[in-house]
């Protein structure tokens, strides 16, 4: 196989990057600072040609697939964490594996075209999330987790010293927000979002799908019933019925959440760490103060960790070496210490190896944000288990989905959680044996 190359001659690296809705923090396009990048690798490697495309994180699975099925398909491309499994299970159009392994494609190699190795110098949650038998399937490039913010302003006011770590904590401080004077009306918000759900399941140490998790073979069955789920569920099921949750009113209403925090409507939100410095800003200018935490965990529970969200970089298989070491270098490049940096510097996204974070340290950054900190202090606590690393599963999205439509009927249709979550563990079983079938695995076989 011949690399692709533009008039000029140079070899064409086409590389698809997920898009967001989001704009730096000096204001420039979400990607402006990865086309930057780019155009630096293309200086310090002029035998290559960058191309960088944005699409819509949502589809670009389906975008990739179509791609094959036009006879082509980008160098490199960024799935969602949720999409995992399907950058696993897609498939060339001779039914090949889609994407080879990056920790295959490296090797024991220490650089590639004078570009340091740098993926062995992730944060170790990060890595372990995107590795599978103990190889590395991907290069992330964006990571986030959950955490928990809180209006230390409201706080103060209603005698609280001491930021919440526990769920008991969290609903005694949420009681005492709401009934002292000039409180606010609830005590905390977050979105109804599969996420959030997969978050507190892997906290306690859970498991979503077997068998582990999907980490230690294909996830052929998926429970919504567990002991670990259902203890999230009931509890704020309590949290809503008392007053002390305020629900936004749909599933997976991020924005209206965030809003709410800002109005000062909740003393408390569940949000991304990419939200940090947004909601911080939002503090100062309404003239209340913000802290963030981690995300409490159950009573008497084992703090197993927070898995991670975001994007990760798959490799093409089938590649020609000078351009697979072209898209290596480039990965590379990218997760550099000077790179990833920046990128959090731009956007608030976990840095996700160590020296990037040691560099930000280095330099001052965090000084006059340490809220910025927090999330890799989190993920640093992992205990590193298929629980904490959280579910790989073939339809992710879709398994959310029936989740937030079982949380929803618990919140304003009064129904019985254990019930109403024994219906979506077999409506999520459905949608996931639909997934297998559809990548040619057989469906667990009924109960």
């Amino acid at each position: 196989m011949e690399p692709v190359r533009s008039p000029d001659g140079r070899i064409v690296l086409d590389v698809w990057l997920a898009n967001y809705p989001f704009r730096t923090y000096d204001g420039r396009d979400f990607l402006a600072p990865m086309r930057q990048f780019a155009a630096q690798f293309e200086k310090a490697h002029p035998e290559y040609r960058v191309d960088i495309t944005g699409h819509d994180f949502w589809t670009m699975p389906q975008k990739v697939a179509a791609a094959v099925e036009s006879g082509g398909t980008p160098v490199l491309a960024a799935y969602y964490a949720g999409d995992t499994q399907a950058a696993r299970d897609a498939r060339a159009a001779d039914g090949a594996p889609l994407f080879t392994p990056v920790g295959k494609a490296i090797g024991d190699r220490t650089e590639i075209l004078g570009e340091p190795v740098a993926v062995r110098d992730l944060v170790p949650a990060v890595r372990d999330f995107y590795a599978y038998g103990g190889e590395l399937c991907s290069v992330p490039v964006t990571a986030t987790t959950l955490l928990l913010y809180a209006n230390t302003t409201l706080l103060e006011a209603a005698g609280i010293s001491a930021l919440p770590t526990t769920w008991e904590e969290l609903r005694k401080a949420c009681a005492a927000v709401v009934r002292g004077p000039g409180g606010a009306p609830h005590g905390i918000t977050w979105a109804n979002d599969g996420w959030v759900f997969q978050q507190a399941v892997a906290l306690q140490g859970g498991l979503l799908a077997a068998p582990g998790n999907g980490r230690t073979g294909r996830a052929t069955s998926v429970d919504l019933s567990s002991p670990h789920l259902l203890d999230w569920v009931r509890w704020w099921a309590d949290l809503h019925a008392d007053g002390h949750y305020l629900y936004t009113g749909s599933p997976s209403d991020w924005g209206g959440a965030f809003g709410a925090f800002a109005q000062q409507r909740v003393a408390f939100a569940l949000d991304s760490s990419k939200a940090a410095e947004d909601l911080v800003r939002c503090g100062n200018q309404a003239g209340f103060d913000v802290a963030v935490c981690p995300m409490p965990a159950a009573d008497r529970s084992p703090r197993a960790g927070n898995p991670v969200s975001g994007d990760s970089l798959w490799l093409a298989a089938g590649l020609d070496r000078a351009t697979e070491d072209g898209a290596l270098a480039f990965t590379q490049f990218l997760i550099n210490p000077r790179n990833a940096a920046e990128w959090h510097r731009a956007h608030g996204f976990v840095p996700v190896t160590e020296p990037a974070f040691a560099l930000l340290e280095e330099e001052g950054w965090f000084a006059g944000r340490p809220h910025q900190r927090v999330a890799t202090e989190q993920l640093r606590a992992s205990d590193g288990s298929v629980a904490a690393l959280g579910p790989l599963v073939g339809d992710l999205a879709g398994i959310g989905e029936v989740m937030t439509g079982a949380m929803d009927d618990v919140l304003l249709r009064g129904a019985d959680p254990v019930e109403r979550f024994a219906r979506a563990s077999a409506r999520a079983q459905e949608v996931l044996d639909d997934w297998l079938r559809m990548h040619g695995e057989p469906a667990a076989a009924p109960a």
